[in-house]
Protein backbone atom coordinates (compact mmCIF):
# COMPACT_ATOMS: atom_id res chain seq x y z
CA UNK A 1 0.00 0.00 0.00
CA UNK A 2 1.00 3.83 -1.02
CA UNK A 3 2.46 4.93 2.31
CA UNK A 4 2.30 8.77 0.54
CA UNK A 5 -1.88 8.62 0.18
CA UNK A 6 -4.08 9.81 3.15
CA UNK A 7 -6.04 6.91 4.01
CA UNK A 8 -8.33 5.59 7.20
CA UNK A 9 -6.69 2.95 8.48
CA UNK A 10 -7.26 -0.53 9.87
CA UNK A 11 -6.00 1.07 13.40
CA UNK A 12 -7.84 4.39 13.33
CA UNK A 13 -9.73 5.21 16.31
CA UNK A 14 -12.32 8.14 16.48
CA UNK A 15 -10.64 11.06 18.35
CA UNK A 16 -12.05 14.14 19.04
CA UNK A 17 -9.93 17.77 19.40
CA UNK A 18 -10.39 21.13 18.90
CA UNK A 19 -8.54 24.79 19.29
CA UNK A 20 -7.56 26.35 22.84
CA UNK A 21 -10.43 28.54 23.25
CA UNK A 22 -12.84 25.25 22.46
CA UNK A 23 -14.79 27.40 19.85
CA UNK A 24 -13.87 24.74 17.19
CA UNK A 25 -14.49 21.02 17.56
CA UNK A 26 -13.94 18.13 15.62
CA UNK A 27 -13.89 14.39 15.11
CA UNK A 28 -11.51 12.33 13.51
CA UNK A 29 -11.05 8.60 12.29
CA UNK A 30 -7.75 8.24 12.43
CA UNK A 31 -3.92 6.18 13.86
CA UNK A 32 -2.17 9.13 15.40
CA UNK A 33 0.52 6.54 15.22
CA UNK A 34 1.51 7.60 11.36
CA UNK A 35 2.24 11.36 12.48
CA UNK A 36 4.64 13.29 10.80
CA UNK A 37 6.67 16.38 10.84
CA UNK A 38 7.39 18.47 7.84
CA UNK A 39 10.10 21.22 7.73
CA UNK A 40 8.22 23.23 5.72
CA UNK A 41 8.34 27.52 7.23
CA UNK A 42 4.75 27.27 8.08
CA UNK A 43 4.65 24.01 10.28
CA UNK A 44 8.74 24.74 11.00
CA UNK A 45 7.05 28.11 12.78
CA UNK A 46 3.93 26.49 14.18
CA UNK A 47 5.23 23.21 15.64
CA UNK A 48 2.62 21.20 13.15
CA UNK A 49 2.58 17.66 13.89
CA UNK A 50 0.02 16.08 12.09
CA UNK A 51 -1.92 13.22 9.87
CA UNK A 52 -3.52 13.13 7.08
CA UNK A 53 -6.59 11.41 6.27
CA UNK A 54 -9.19 11.34 3.46
CA UNK A 55 -12.11 14.40 4.14
CA UNK A 56 -14.78 11.38 5.12
CA UNK A 57 -12.95 10.41 7.83
CA UNK A 58 -13.19 14.38 9.13
CA UNK A 59 -15.84 16.07 10.70
CA UNK A 60 -16.34 19.37 11.48
CA UNK A 61 -18.65 19.42 14.95
CA UNK A 62 -18.60 22.85 16.22
CA UNK A 63 -16.95 26.61 14.94
CA UNK A 64 -17.39 26.61 11.75
CA UNK A 65 -18.23 30.42 12.40
CA UNK A 66 -14.70 30.77 14.38
CA UNK A 67 -12.82 29.56 11.57
CA UNK A 68 -10.57 31.38 9.31
CA UNK A 69 -8.23 30.38 6.86
CA UNK A 70 -4.69 30.98 5.38
CA UNK A 71 -2.94 29.47 2.11
CA UNK A 72 -0.24 30.25 -0.21
CA UNK A 73 2.15 29.54 -2.33
CA UNK A 74 1.16 26.90 -4.93
CA UNK A 75 -2.37 27.07 -2.30
CA UNK A 76 -2.50 23.28 -2.78
CA UNK A 77 -4.12 23.13 1.00
CA UNK A 78 -5.88 25.51 3.07
CA UNK A 79 -5.00 25.75 6.81
CA UNK A 80 -7.89 26.44 8.87
CA UNK A 81 -7.56 27.95 12.22
CA UNK A 82 -9.54 29.31 15.17
CA UNK A 83 -9.64 33.33 14.68
CA UNK A 84 -10.64 33.47 18.63
CA UNK A 85 -7.63 31.84 19.96
CA UNK A 86 -5.66 31.24 16.84
CA UNK A 87 -4.60 27.27 16.94
CA UNK A 88 -4.17 25.52 13.51
CA UNK A 89 -6.48 22.83 13.72
CA UNK A 90 -6.81 20.74 10.30
CA UNK A 91 -6.21 21.39 6.86
CA UNK A 92 -8.02 20.65 3.60
CA UNK A 93 -6.21 20.42 0.34
CA UNK A 94 -6.40 17.97 -2.77
CA UNK A 95 -3.28 16.74 -4.10
CA UNK A 96 -2.83 13.90 -6.92
CA UNK A 97 0.64 12.23 -5.49
CA UNK A 98 -1.31 11.83 -2.14
CA UNK A 99 -4.02 10.31 -3.54
CA UNK A 100 -6.82 13.44 -4.04
CA UNK A 101 -8.68 15.35 -1.39
CA UNK A 102 -7.36 15.21 1.86
CA UNK A 103 -8.14 16.73 5.57
CA UNK A 104 -4.53 17.47 7.37
CA UNK A 105 -5.14 17.62 11.28
CA UNK A 106 -3.30 18.60 14.14
CA UNK A 107 -2.56 16.02 16.47
CA UNK A 108 -1.54 18.50 19.01
CA UNK A 109 -5.27 19.42 18.59
CA UNK A 110 -6.56 15.77 19.84
CA UNK A 111 -7.92 15.40 23.22
CA UNK A 112 -6.01 13.63 25.84
CA UNK A 113 -3.33 12.42 23.23
CA UNK A 114 0.47 12.81 24.36
CA UNK A 115 2.14 13.95 20.94
CA UNK A 116 5.90 13.75 22.16
CA UNK A 117 5.09 9.64 22.82
CA UNK A 118 4.12 8.70 18.97
CA UNK A 119 6.65 7.53 16.50
CA UNK A 120 6.98 10.55 14.39
CA UNK A 121 7.73 10.31 10.26
CA UNK A 122 9.01 13.75 8.27
CA UNK A 123 8.94 15.10 5.42
CA UNK A 124 10.80 17.38 3.10
CA UNK A 125 8.65 20.36 2.20
CA UNK A 126 10.87 23.17 2.29
CA UNK A 127 12.05 21.86 -0.82
CA UNK A 128 9.30 20.85 -2.04
CA UNK A 129 10.82 17.30 -1.72
CA UNK A 130 7.49 15.50 -1.45
CA UNK A 131 8.55 12.71 -3.49
CA UNK A 132 10.91 12.04 -1.22
CA UNK A 133 7.82 10.74 1.00
CA UNK A 134 8.48 10.86 4.63
CA UNK A 135 11.41 9.13 6.99
CA UNK A 136 12.75 8.34 10.48
CA UNK A 137 14.71 11.25 10.72
CA UNK A 138 14.19 15.09 10.27
CA UNK A 139 15.06 16.51 6.83
CA UNK A 140 17.50 19.49 7.06
CA UNK A 141 15.90 22.99 7.55
CA UNK A 142 18.79 25.12 5.64
CA UNK A 143 20.11 23.53 2.58
CA UNK A 144 18.96 20.20 1.48
CA UNK A 145 20.90 16.71 1.61
CA UNK A 146 22.16 17.00 -1.64
CA UNK A 147 23.21 20.56 -1.23
CA UNK A 148 25.14 19.83 1.98
CA UNK A 149 27.48 17.11 0.70
CA UNK A 150 28.41 18.65 -2.45
CA UNK A 151 26.28 16.67 -4.74
CA UNK A 152 24.01 20.19 -6.26
CA UNK A 153 20.40 20.78 -6.08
Amino acid sequence: MDTHTPKTEVDATRHEGGCHCGAVRFAVEVDPRQATRCNCTLCTKLGVTGCLVKPEAFTLLAGEDALSCYSWGSEVSRRFFCKRCGVHCFGRGELEFLGGAFVGVSVNCLDALDVEALPLRYWDGRHDNWEAGPRDTPWPVAGSERERDGRGA
